[in-house]
């Protein structure tokens, strides 16, 4: 089941997302950013760093709205880091808020932290192992259990505060009520559908999907009356969200036979992580929390609280006050099993040969050490990284914006040198930035001896000023440079962003010249038809002349013929 993935028609193809996974988790696939599910830890750091918020994530919003008009007992189990995340003059209104939403019953997930607490204290001064973990936020034990199989031994096999307190509810409320955990973490969603305690928790809600619905209802807990909570916690529950909160929960004024460490941080976890797995660490108790500050710097807080700082001075707040609830005796823990099982989930990775790696490299343009910059912009750390990346289908070869980069300009720089027209680009004050070979060629000088000089130096500079004050490109505009013995088409475009003039050329000398030529010919050709024709009109004369001599001459023998032939009759 995917619980969260990124939007296809929002992402940007940034590789910030890649950038901030610490186990690199996101697979990138014609240019989309994908989550694998079975690599993700769900910290939920890609989300909270995309600047495009694509972000989509499974929401049990309209579930939780079915069940509350259906009449349902929901009940809302409430992260006490929830100070952080909402700024409201008097905690307790957030009850009347939640019971405005159709909320029943609410109490503080710091009750099943105290019970946890009290769980871990006794795990640890029965253990027998060299290191021992603390198990509450379910990112890191994801982290363990696929990347450091190996220290899954060091875990205390117990569930976080979240399920304990989901099994408390279920016990006092019956197993038919809807118990809805609301907080500032995305991986309790994935948490809550663990095979090992399904049921216990019917929904989640971040902090953040709270917010909106908030927002949506136009309910506004300042506005709201105070309100006791059902069930209320010691502090001690109250500061599990603090860095190093859960180690004071447990340690108290007691001293075990452990050094308490306490790591809150992707990359820090990681390095104590290795430090545990090379065995440069013994006799640790840890605390370790995924996200930077704890459960502060969850990544499910609402954007417009998002000051960790105050954030945490709201929680430490909250943490040392006095909390008005119905009830605080003590939990029906009785025969409700709180123990977890945490097993090796390690991800197989196909290794790239030296051959295969290489390969792929050159693919990257990557032909020798040189090219490798390990500049981190596509979000690997080196380019031998990114290139087992690609060999695992994880990465593309042109995720490498440098290779990119010299990539398109060497194209746009074949363009710009076989183009037959005179390409030149000019700034804002008319000076030369680009001037190509055919235009080296038309004017008679190099890009070397032109660039960063004034364009008038070569050209009347009237028609670039025109295009840059109107803002109005100018298309086809023919133009004489008898200087160079030229004629040329302009075309002048202005580039408005980048305040540029692009300046194509096309050479129409040879066309002129052959136009000219056609109209020599032309007239010569006229000319010659004048000449024929009056020749013609001539000899037609002449023609007629004589035909009309020759006509009257023999008229003149016929009539005599006639003359002698009617003389001849009359003799007879």
């Amino acid at each position: 089941m995917s619980f969260f993935d990124f939007s296809r028609a929002n992402c940007k193809n940034c590789y910030k997302c890649l950038h901030y996974c610490a186990v690199k988790a996101i697979k990138m696939r014609d240019e989309q950013a994908e989550i694998v599910k079975e690599r993700c830890i769900a910290c939920g750091q890609c989300f909270f760093v995309c600047p495009q918020d694509a972000r989509e994530v499974k929401c049990d919003l309209d579930d939780i709205k079915a069940a509350i008009k259906a009449g349902k007992k929901v009940i809302a189990s409430l992260a006490p880091s929830f100070p952080g995340a909402f700024e409201i003059g008097d905690n307790s209104k957030m009850i009347s808020a939640l019971k405005k939403l159709g909320f029943e019953i609410i109490e503080e997930t710091a009750v099943g932290a105290m019970v946890i607490a009290d769980l871990y204290k006794t795990y640890i001064e029965e253990s027998q192992h060299k290191n021992i973990i603390t198990t509450s936020c379910p990112s890191a034990n994801f982290l363990i259990e696929q990347y450091y199989p190996m220290l899954t031994q060091y875990m205390i096999p117990l569930v976080s505060p979240m399920i304990a307190h989901g099994k408390i509810l279920k016990r006092i409320y019956g197993m038919d009520s809807y118990v809805v955990f609301i907080g500032p973490c995305i991986s309790k969603k994935i948490e809550s559908m663990d095979s090992q305690h399904q049921g216990v928790i019917d929904g989640v809600l971040t902090f953040d999907e709270l917010q909106k619905w908030m927002d949506s209802e136009a309910i506004d807990p300042n506005l709201l009356e105070e309100q006791p909570w059902e069930r209320i916690s010691h502090a001690r529950g109250r500061g599990f969200p603090l860095g190093g909160g859960i180690l004071k929960s447990v340690l108290k004024n007691d001293t075990l036979n452990y050094e308490s460490i306490a790591v809150d941080g992707i990359h820090e976890c990681i390095d104590l992580l290795n430090s545990l797995k090379e065995g440069s660490i013994e006799g640790a108790l840890v605390e370790i929390s995924v996200c930077k500050g704890s459960c502060i710097g969850g990544p499910a807080m609402p954007k417009a609280t998002r000051n960790y700082f105050k954030s945490k001075k709201r929680v430490r707040d909250y943490v040392s006050s006095e909390v008005v609830g119905h009830s605080n005796n003590d939990m029906p823990i009785d025969n409700i099993s709180f123990s977890k099982h945490f097993s090796h989930k390690a991800i197989e990775k196909s290794q790239a040969s030296e051959e295969e790696i290489a390969a792929i490299m050159k693919k990257m343009g990557k032909y020798n050490q040189e090219d490798q910059l390990n500049c981190g912009s596509c979000g690997y750390n080196t380019c031998i990284e990114k290139a087992q990346a690609v060999h695992e289908g994880m990465a593309e070869t042109d995720m490498c914006l440098p290779f990119m980069r010299n990539k398109a300009e060497n194209v746009a720089n074949v363009i710009l040198d076989n183009s037959p027209n005179a390409i030149l680009l000019l700034d804002e004050d008319m000076r030369v930035k680009e001037f190509n070979a055919t235009a080296e060629r038309i004017f008679r000088i190099s890009s070397i001896d032109i660039k960063n000089k004034a364009i008038s130096t070569i050209l009347n500079d009237s028609s670039f000023y025109n295009v840059k004050s109107t803002k109005r490109s100018i298309i086809g505009k023919k133009i004489s440079y008898p200087q160079y013995g030229i004629v040329l088409i302009h075309n002048i475009i202005y580039i408005e962003n980048e305040n540029l003039i692009l300046v194509i050329m096309n050479d129409m000398t040879e066309e002129e010249k052959h136009k000219k030529e056609l109209t020599r010919v032309k007239e010569s050709t006229i000319n010659s038809a004048q000449r024929v024709i009056e020749k013609q009109m001539r000899v037609s004369q002449e023609i007629a002349s004589l035909l009309g001599e020759t006509t009257a001459e023999t008229k003149v023998i016929l009539s005599r013929l006639k003359k002698i032939a009617l003389e001849e009759a009359g003799n007879e």
